[in-house]
């Protein structure tokens, strides 16, 4: 009766709660208390616990180690994947936003040049053509050597009283801005419309009070008369004009501007002030593009965009 109260008064001082190897180690206690000498179940777990070796604990021990080192690793390694994934998302985002504004303003620029030129031709006259002169330095000068640069040419004569040495002032500007502001080449021509009177030796005086660059073209009266034909210039000089005479040549009054394959862009009138025609020429260099090179891209994948 005593066994069965102590029994029952650990069991609620416990609750319970204990282990249940520590319940039966509490309950075999009381027992040997007791005086109890019949084995007990108890006393079979204490005896099972007793041969219990300590390399089996011990493995027991690595074993468990080396499970929750592992589940350490895979934590580690899928924090690691979660935080790749996202950081390759972001820059995913990244990349792909870059790559469409690099998108869009490469076809804006693209359209954007295409409009120039597509306007500069639509109002674009048949002007230029083969032809052959002499320079000041009394060397041959054909359309041929428009090749390869740009190409500003003026039609006026060296006794011009006031509109040629106003736009040759003009012209000083234009290369004194263009030599700072681009890396392209530019070749400034001064042709005669006067070749009575402008020879070679002329030219070179006249033109030593202008930009440096400039080169001065004279000719015959008909190689002039067939290149001013050529480019569209009207000029007034008569084929037996006396070269001691004091005449006037009336003549168009345009800067025609060519591009490096030698064709004519535009052609840049009296209107045109120093600022504005400055602006106009970087504008058509910008919208250049080789005429190999524009039938190229109007076949890529991406013309669609340009149209």
């Amino acid at each position: 009766m005593s066994s069965l109260i102590l029994r029952t008064l650990g069991n609620r001082a416990l609750g319970n709660k204990l282990p249940i190897i520590q319940r039966k180690l509490y309950l075999s206690y009381s027992n040997k208390i007791l005086g109890s000498k019949k084995p007990t179940i108890e006393d079979d777990i204490l005896k099972d616990i007793g041969n219990i070796s300590l390399s089996d604990i011990k493995i027991n021990k690595d074993i468990s180690k080396g499970t929750e080192s592992k589940l350490r690793t895979q934590l580690k390694k899928d924090e690691t994947d979660d935080n790749f994934f996202h950081f390759n998302t972001w820059k995913g985002a990244v990349v792909i936003g870059i790559f469409a504004v690099g998108t869009y303003y490469f076809v804006k620029k693209e359209k954007d040049r295409l409009e120039t030129i597509k306007e500069a031709e639509a109002n674009r006259p048949v002007v230029g053509g083969p032809f052959e002169l002499m320079d000041m330095n009394g060397n041959k000068f054909t359309e041929k050597d428009l090749l390869g640069h740009y190409s500003i040419l003026y039609f006026g004569f060296t006794h011009c009283p006031d509109v040629c040495p106003a736009e040759l002032d003009k012209l000083n500007v234009w290369l004194s801005k263009l030599e700072k502001n681009r890396k392209e080449k530019i070749q400034p021509l001064f042709i005669t419309c006067d070749p009575t009177r402008d020879t070679p030796d002329t030219l070179k005086k006249y033109l030593q009070d202008f930009h440096s660059s400039i080169v001065g073209l004279t000719g015959t009266y008909d190689q002039i008369k067939d290149m001013c034909k050529t480019y569209k210039v009207f000029f007034s000089t008569p084929r037996d004009a006396n070269p001691k005479s004091d005449y006037i040549v009336d003549h168009s009054t345009f800067f025609y501007l060519l591009d490096p394959e030698g064709k004519f862009i535009d052609a840049l009138g009296d209107i045109y002030d120093e600022k504005a025609g400055l602006e106009k020429i970087e504008a058509q260099m910008d919208a250049y593009m080789p005429q190999a090179e524009r039938e190229r891209r109007m076949k890529s994948w991406y013309s669609f965009l340009l149209k």
